[in-house]
């Protein structure tokens, strides 16, 4: 098991939850999670409690991507959660939510970004242009990876 933290300045709020560690790479740690909060409608699809969250964070990437499961296995979509580079060791992983959101449709043919008025309202790409660029810059590498299909916007589940 590990303990996920996921940090949200500004709200004030650190989520934390158990998860358990499917594979981890010297960059990147992919995790299980059961979802166990309400119903969540992010537009695209919904997170429902019981679904199965395969989340995966990067220590050199400005995102990472939970994909939602029933619990039958079929996806729902993905969630990509703009962010600062995870920290990540043996018993925690810590991620700053930086607001904006990419929400993908499980047959990948839609991605919508969410909360920019939320990240605005931060203002982060006046106070932190090169933040601000990095995020620009890995939504346009999300939306390669979507059109591609590359993992973990694939059907393949670990």
């Amino acid at each position: 098991m590990i303990e996920v933290r996921l940090i949200k300045p500004r709200s004030g709020q650190i989520i934390r939850y158990p998860a358990t560690v499917l594979a981890r790479d010297a960059q990147s740690v992919t995790v299980r999670a059961e979802w166990r909060l309400g119903r969540v409608d992010l537009g695209l699809f919904s997170i429902e409690p019981g679904d199965v969250m395969i989340e995966t964070f990067y220590a050199n990437r400005w995102y990472n991507i939970f994909r939602a499961q029933r619990p039958d296995g079929m996806t729902r979509g993905w969630y990509c959660n703009l962010a600062r580079p995870a920290r990540i060791d043996d018993a925690v992983i810590e991620t700053e939510d930086l607001e904006i959101d990419l929400i993908v449709s499980a047959d990948r043919r839609r991605a919508e970004i969410s909360d920019l008025d939320e990240y605005a309202a931060r203002g982060l790409a006046l106070a932190e242009p090169d933040t601000d660029a990095a995020l620009r810059a890995a939504i346009a590498e999300l939306r390669d990876l979507i059109a591609r299909g590359e993992t973990p916007f694939t059907d393949n589940v670990l």
